[in-house]
């Protein structure tokens, strides 16, 4: 890596070198770069933030890498705090145990661990569980939570050393963190050499047909390095012995894909979804890039729309603040140029942001009690896809005559 962030010059699923720009967000800091008050004079950096489409495969990607460590090494996301995602990796642990007959005491390895939320739903299906995560402090709360974490980066060497210590695993797991890596190849790589023949990786992503289909694009940000669909992977993953063999669309982060892959001549068989998948992908012409880059103009419809909302509101004197520190806020707020001037606060359930400052914007993260102390006219919620609960939570701010603006999929007052 050389500096903080370098551009690739090939794909990073197939290597070809005939990428098409189709999309150009504002640079942004690196969505979770949160600060305390006492670093508030110092400017963070920006990155760019251009979306490409290889011509070749047709898998979609940022080509402009921020190291890492930058990113990742002191995280402040975790699983744990929100209740539907506590919920939903239960749900998904009792599902692959059921679907692949995962033997009692088998070993399940999570990639990205975070805070063990998912390796604890499959403990309590009576399976060994291990995670690997970069975030060092995190994954030292989830050891001592009970759930065994080494704090690194997966890669083929930590692979091989896992295998010999713990042997091969009947279920390995990557959530939300299959779009993170640059080296997908060296991750894939690390999970054939660890995975038991017989055994299942299991991935969810943000799909890229959910973010075109309701213009999801603050879902793009410098941790999320791929946007994927089943058409590229099913041959990067067949180029590397491996068999992409089932998937579904689930509801999280807005709309995700969950892909199940095995070694090429596994037993599980294929079920039709792969190649339903692919022809709902051609039929929405995201195998071409015109499409990608006419989805700039539904993005620029939205931002005039919330714009005009927004500086409408404050023109009457009313107060705004922001529900939900999410990464894709980062994103959302640069582009749309929302900062101080229009969100007086934004209000996190995660203890790890309250009392930190929003990425660039430095706009204060306070715990949700600050609603009741300042009374805001308008909550924004930045974290749309919990608006549902949020909104359910906060019965007394709408009582008091608060109302909800909620910007994407579509722009709602509520």
């Amino acid at each position: 890596m050389n500096g903080p962030c370098h551009r690739r010059t090939a794909c990073r699923l197939c290597g070809g070198a005939r990428l098409t720009a189709v999309l150009a967000l504002a640079p942004t800091p690196p969505a979770n770069a949160f600060i305390p008050e006492a670093q508030l004079q110092s400017e963070q950096a920006v990155f760019p933030l251009d979306v490409f489409f290889c011509e070749d495969c047709k898998h979609v990607q940022l080509l402009d890498v921020v190291d890492p460590a930058i990113l990742f090494e002191n995280y402040v996301y975790v699983s744990g705090t929100s209740p539907v995602f506590v919920r939903h990796f239960q749900d998904y642990a009792k599902t692959v145990c059921a679907r692949f007959n995962v033997p009692p005491g088998g070993l399940v390895l999570d990639i990205g661990s975070n805070d063990g939320t998912l390796l604890a739903a499959f403990k309590e299906q009576g399976l060994s569980v291990l995670g690997v995560d970069p975030a060092r402090a995190i994954a030292m709360v989830a050891t001592r939570r009970g759930i065994e974490t080494i704090a690194g980066f997966f890669t083929p060497e930590l692979a091989a050393a896992i295998l010999s210590e713990h042997g091969a695993a009947a279920v390995i797991t990557a959530n939300n963190v299959f779009a993170h890596a640059d080296d997908l190849a060296g991750i894939v790589e690390g999970v054939r050499g660890l995975l038991a023949p017989g055994g299942v990786f299991a991935f969810e992503v943000s799909y890229l047909v959910d973010v075109y289909e309701k213009t999801l694009f603050d879902t793009i940000y410098h941790e999320h390095l791929a946007y994927h669909s089943v058409k590229p992977l099913r041959k990067f993953f067949a180029a590397r012995g491996m068999d992409f063999f089932a998937a579904a669309r689930v509801d999280s982060h807005g709309g995700s894909l969950r892909g199940y892959v095995q070694h090429a001549g596994g037993p599980w068989p294929a079920d039709g979804s792969i190649d339903d998948l692919v022809a709902r992908e051609e039929n929405l012409g995201l195998d071409k890039a015109a499409t990608l880059i006419g989805f700039g103009k539904k993005i620029e419809k939205i931002k005039t729309e919330l714009n005009g909302l927004l500086s409408g509101l404050k023109a009457e004197g009313k107060s705004i603040a922001a529900y939900g520190a999410p990464a894709k806020a980062t994103t959302l707020m640069y582009h749309f140029g929302l900062g101080p001037e229009t969100i007086d606060f934004i209000v996190d359930d995660s203890l790890l942001k309250q009392g930190l400052y929003s990425p660039g914007h430095h706009i204060p993260v306070l715990p949700s009690t600050a609603i009741a102390e300042r009374n805001p006219d308008y909550l924004l919620i930045l974290a749309w896809n919990f608006a549902a609960p949020i909104m359910e939570k906060q019965t007394a701010f709408r009582d008091r005559g608060g109302r909800f603006i909620i910007p994407l999929p579509e722009i709602e007052v509520r």
